[in-house]
């Protein structure tokens, strides 16, 4: 069926309400929407879906909620033993709320036990929850940290981590044989509220997820030998962590909690910012200046779902600069290491995980640390599923997990990244630092000389529209057909197709088996030690490129940033 077939069944449906039907109506001229609403369905996977918020079959609306959800309802009742429960949150998103509800009344209609927060909550929460209540699945209403145009869908397994592949696929499946419409099984949700089949969530949950994250400090007796002056400012950029994370910092001894009342403001639209994005410097500016009408040590921002955190302290100038993820997550890695040393709450056999995409420098401090680095694929479902395999087999605890982008998991109550415990984390590691005499800035140069120089650079190759995933698709094609044998005046020694799970020795042309395979991203390495990695986002339409150097002086490693960013730009 063709994107105009379907747009006439659309605009046809008693389904749709008149306000949609009119939506419709509206670009009945404009054939370019209409194939971009309708060209395709969105994609489900592993991530579950992430589109813009609209009328259409490659939108994110009602409709796509409710055809969704009866997919994953019969894999939920298909699935052997087990409770038959699912726990659903959402953010702050417009339609979050509404579409959250929606999930809920479709499950209960199939007879399938519902647990639902009665507000907003952080994604780390309903992980959390699925794994305290033993829930067999849970759906996230959220589209993380993407402009407010975008809503999307997540969906979590048993285990608290995201929906396996081998399950993902069968939810696709399903959607392509279920009509969008017809096809769906719903109560109301008043009505199942009443009849016991969905149960609201609330106070009493928070309180359970907040001892475990309390759990996690390590040292709460230098937080009290700071507190009367150590200040910071936080900001939920309007989002889901505007009431846990400033209670745990409190709980956690911080008496100085400067919250950024315009961004406290739950709202979808976020209007205080271009992006609720942590990555993006521009959206601290109100925290910058509150910080420095109050002399604060530091800022913390979490992105509208709470599970990404992004950090800015005072650098060798006194103003406030941003800590790169990547910096963020070294800092933490150290920090910990040190402080279970200290703590003597070590574990035998410890273990970091790090994205493929994620610093070397990580790797660095583990091992020089004596504490082992394994890489996983982007997404902290790969990092659940290697840190389940790990200890379950025996080889070991994982102490910390983290991804570049602004991503960190600690602890076993929870698996996904938590920003609700990485912001404990960081306050508790930056008031030890604060009671040494040092800034985190400082910190942060302490563990270069100690380490080696390191640094990292990402390049978003926008494809936005329906010619860009043509355009990302070319992309990827064009580099494994010819691959590039140098980069920047630089020979390539080595290449890595993730796809494929193959390593090419450049000079001899040996290939080898490497342990991670399936997924669409190319790395090349330099004989000069820098590393380029090209990866397709998705959840947005862009190519990211990852240039990864080191070299003895800090302008050495930036000299190969710039040089090697050159050519990554040239690929747009």
């Amino acid at each position: 069926m063709n994107y105009m077939e379907q747009y006439k069944i659309w605009l046809g449906s008693p389904a749709l309400s008149d306000e949609e039907k009119e939506e419709l109506r509206n670009i009945a001229s404009d054939e370019k929407e209409i194939e971009s609403r309708f060209f395709s369905r969105l994609e489900f996977g592993t991530a579950g879906l992430r589109g813009i918020m609209a009328v259409g079959l490659f939108r994110m609306n009602i409709h796509v909620i409710r055809h969704t959800t009866q997919a994953l309802a019969e894999l939920v009742l298909e699935e052997p033993g087990g409770d038959k429960c699912v726990a659903i949150g959402y953010d702050s998103r417009c339609s979050s709320e509404d579409f959250a509800r929606e999930a809920a009344a479709i499950m209960a209609g199939n007879g399938i036990k519902v647990r639902i927060f009665d507000t907003l909550r952080p994604t780390p929460e309903l992980s959390f929850a699925i794994r305290e209540y033993g829930c067999m699945a849970g759906i996230n209403i959220t589209a993380s940290h993407n402009p407010k145009e975008y809503n999307g869908y997540k969906v979590y397994w048993a285990d608290g981590a995201q929906l396996p592949p081998h399950h993902a696929k069968r939810v696709a499946e399903k959607m392509d044989k279920l009509d969008i419409f017809s096809s769906i099984r719903k109560v109301g949700f008043g009505e199942g509220v009443k009849s016991g089949t969905i149960t609201i969530m609330g106070g009493e949950t928070d309180e359970l997820f907040l001892k475990n994250v309390l759990a996690q400090a390590n040292d709460i007796d230098t937080v009290k030998a700071v507190a009367d002056n150590f200040k910071l400012v936080y900001s939920p950029f309007h989002g889901a962590g505007h009431i846990l994370v400033p209670e745990v910092l409190h709980r956690l001894g911080m008496k100085h909690v400067i919250c950024v009342p315009e961004q406290m403001v739950l709202d979808g639209a976020f209007p205080t910012v271009q992006s609720p994005n942590p990555e993006n410097p521009e959206g601290f500016a109100l925290a910058i200046e509150l910080a420095k009408k109050h002399g604060a040590d530091l800022i913390i921002g979490t992105d509208p779902d709470c599970d990404r955190v992004g950090i800015m302290a005072r650098d060798d100038s006194g103003d406030f600069a941003i800590i790169s993820g990547n910096q963020t997550g070294v800092l933490l890695l150290d920090y910990i290491i040190g402080a279970k040393i200290r703590a003597k709450t070590m574990p035998e056999n410890p273990i970091a995980l790090k994205s493929i995409v994620t610093t070397e420098m990580a790797r660095r401090v583990a091992e020089v640390n004596n504490v082992k680095c394994f890489d996983t694929f982007t997404g902290f479902k790969f990092m659940a599923e290697k840190k389940n395999a790990l200890e379950s087999g025996g080889d070991g605890e994982v102490i910390f997990a983290y991804e570049e982008s602004y991503g960190y998991m600690i602890g076993d109550f929870v698996r996904d990244k938590d920003a609700v415990t990485a912001s404990m984390l960081i306050a508790e590691m930056v008031a030890w630092y604060a009671g040494q005499g040092m800034t985190l800035f400082e910190a942060m140069n302490g563990l270069y000389e100690k380490y080696g120089q390191y640094g990292e650079k990402t390049l978003n190759l926008l494809m936005p529209g329906f010619d860009g995933i043509n355009k990302m698709r070319e992309l990827m094609a064009g580099l494994r057909k010819n691959p590039p044998t140098e980069i920047a005046g630089c020979a390539i020694v080595a290449r890595r197709d993730y796809e494929t799970g193959t390593e090419v020795d450049m000079a001899s042309g040996a290939q080898r088996q490497m342990e991670l395979s399936g997924s669409n991203v190319l790395r090349f390495d330099a004989a000069d030690g820098t590393i380029a990695i090209v990866r397709p986002s998705g959840t947005e339409p862009k190519v990211k490129v990852y240039i990864m150097a080191n070299g003895k002086t800090h302008t050495e490693s930036r000299k190969k940033l710039d040089r090697f960013s050159k050519w990554a730009e040239g690929l747009a």
